[in-house]
């Protein structure tokens, strides 16, 4: 007998709960065929067979939270990885022995698999491309839709849930089948209590949240930049980044990582922004690298590319990791002032309240102008309130730019 842990989805996540599986005890799999779907605090991600052989035991149910490395999966080998660990199979992914990783052992075929990140997992046939989200993938499989038929509107031509919805049969329960997969319904979602249990997205904005107040020393100040030089059709998120790359050069101190164990801290040449983005499944927050050398035309295509991928929950494990500091532009949905938290290693996060028309003093009488509210929250542990005054106020003098 074999066992298969929970493989190491490459997130940085400590466990993954799952969503549905495709097998049952008792079942003969194929390497590489579909087991699971579990959920991560990003996306539904699919895992499959490392081996050919009769599942013996599955070692979790749908609802349940399962950690990385804790059995998964055990299987009776038959055929060729009965015979070898590989001896027709190709290694695409290398780790230490027992790590599981998702790819496992790829059979040699005419098949193609293009493991461009755990999330966005694609495959084709030699010179007939199906590039698919998971979510669409899975949904295909319940309309009966052959993704093969499918023309994708997604970046590269990947198929994204829409244009799955748009090849189904009309008579195809669309809203239905399409809700399933996006918002799936696991087996044991509540207390005894009818307490609901927290999953994905809002079961690791728990655990963060918890480690931010229990490691960082808050501090946040307020503000408000005034932009009524700004020019008609302004585009406010693309400024607002704009603005932040601008502060971090005259004030370094607040793009940085603290580690409270030297204690030490590391100033970053870069600017690796993370934004916080509001979905139906909870906060997530992907990462646009080098806002600092980007255009705004650059930058408004790297915003619009990761709310697509908030939306269809296809955001890359690389797009969440690095970030040197946070933007939440909570303003585009309601509020003023807030105290954003920081979630460590990071040092700041910046927090943008819904664009006002105040009435300001002027030299030559009272006038109604244009302002964004501003709350910067920053760990006092290493960043005195001089040099986060400093930030605010070069970011202010910038956002009152005309350009």
């Amino acid at each position: 007998m074999t066992t298969f842990p929970l493989p190491d989805l490459g997130e940085g996540l400590p466990d993954a709960e799952i969503v549905t599986w495709h097998v049952k005890e008792g079942d003969a799999v194929k390497v590489d065929q579909l087991m699971v779907s579990v959920e991560t605090a990003k996306a539904i991600v699919e895992v499959p067979s490392p081996y050919e052989g009769i599942i013996t035991k599955l070692h979790a149910a749908a609802g349940d939270v399962v950690g990385t490395g804790e059995p998964l999966v055990d299987f009776q080998l038959t055929g060729a990885s009965a015979a070898s660990a590989a001896p027709t199979a190709v290694q695409v992914e290398s780790h230490a022995p027992q790590s599981g990783t998702v790819v496992g052992m790829m059979p040699v075929t005419g098949e193609i698999i293009e493991e461009h990140s755990l999330l966005r997992r694609t495959r084709h046939a030699v010179g007939d491309q199906v590039r698919a989200v998971p979510a669409a993938r899975a949904l295909a499989r319940r309309l009966n839709v052959d993704l093969a038929q499918v023309s994708g509107s997604g970046k590269d031509g990947v198929i994204t849930l829409d244009d799955v919805l748009a090849a189904a049969p009309l008579e195809s329960p669309r809203r239905k089948v399409a809700s399933a997969v996006e918002a799936p319904v696991l087996g044991n979602r509540r207390h005894d209590d009818g307490a609901e249990l927290l999953h994905g997205p809002r079961r690791a904005m728990a655990q963060s949240m918890s480690r931010s107040r229990d490691e960082i020393a808050t501090c946040t100040v307020f503000d408000d930049a005034d932009v009524h030089a700004w020019p008609e059709g302004t585009d406010i998120t693309v400024r607002l980044i704009r603005s932040i790359a601008a502060a971090v050069k005259e004030e370094p101190g607040l793009n940085a990582r603290f580690d409270p164990s030297g204690p030490s801290r590391i100033l970053f040449d870069h600017i690796h922004l993370a934004v916080a983005v509001d979905s139906p499944e909870g906060l997530i927050v992907p990462v646009i690298r080098d806002i600092d050398k980007k255009s705004g035309a650059e930058l408004r295509a790297s915003v619009d590319h990761l709310r697509k991928s908030v939306r269809e929950r296809s955001v890359a494990p690389e797009e969440m990791r690095g970030y040197t500091f946070t933007l939440s532009n909570f303003g585009t949905l309601a509020g003023r002032y807030a105290t954003p938290l920081v979630v460590p290693p990071a040092v700041a996060i910046l927090g943008t309240g819904r664009l006002q028309r105040d009435v300001v003093p002027t030299e030559t009488g009272i006038e109604a102008h244009r302002r964004i509210p501003l709350s910067l929250t920053f760990d006092h542990r290493c960043i005195t309130g001089g040099e986060a005054c400093r930030f605010l106020a070069a970011l202010i003098r910038d956002l009152g730019k005309s350009a």
